[in-house]
């Protein structure tokens, strides 16, 4: 385990077998269609990837950036950085999130995406955090469940450092407070 680390939350052998599972549910909800995936980005690149070779369907890929976060904590304000490439109208669309915190940045972005008439459009987050919701989401494939702790690791970063690694750990108190970053 890394030392900025203090424990362990999901190890990469957990990570594989969840991602497995909604691998499985996704494409047999999506059985016969077309799929376009919209990875959240930066968050959710190592779990979209994981995620599209695990559905059997075909699959189209996106992205989009949004941002919400300064450090460890979220500003209220969520502006997209990056937009859709490709119309997503009439399709299949299933947004690809790392984590839902507090669900305002996935309330803004379902809210946005309707406007563009999608057939279907739901989502998918790697991690939930329940207990700090303050907008009510609907995500219809939830990998895991997790305590109001902070995360990193499988896509999950602090001020930039730790998506690679491949499990999802806590980040020591005092590597926050000290503000650490890669220079």
């Amino acid at each position: 385990m890394h030392k900025d680390l203090q424990e362990m939350l999901i190890s990469e052998a957990e990570l594989r077998e969840g991602v497995r599972r909604l691998g499985e549910r996704i494409s047999s909800d999506y059985a016969g269609r077309c799929l376009t995936m919209v990875g959240v980005l930066k968050g959710s690149v190592f779990f979209l990837t994981d995620l599209a070779r695990a559905v059997s369907n075909d699959v189209r890929l996106d992205f989009m950036m949004v941002s919400s976060y300064s450090g460890d904590h979220s500003t209220g304000v969520v502006r997209i950085m990056l937009d859709l490439k490709e119309s997503i109208e009439g399709s299949d669309v299933l947004i690809v999130e790392d984590i839902i915190d507090s669900g305002l940045t996935m309330d803004y972005l379902l809210q946005n995406l309707r406007t563009r008439r999608p057939r279907t459009l739901e989502v998918c987050a790697l991690l939930e955090k329940p207990s700090r919701r303050r907008a009510q989401v609907p995500v219809k494939y939830s990998g895991f469940s997790i305590p109001d702790k902070f995360v990193v690791g499988y896509g999950l970063d602090y001020n930039g450092l730790y998506r690679n690694l491949p499990y999802v750990g806590v980040v020591k108190q005092e590597i926050i407070e000290g503000n650490k970053t890669c220079r």
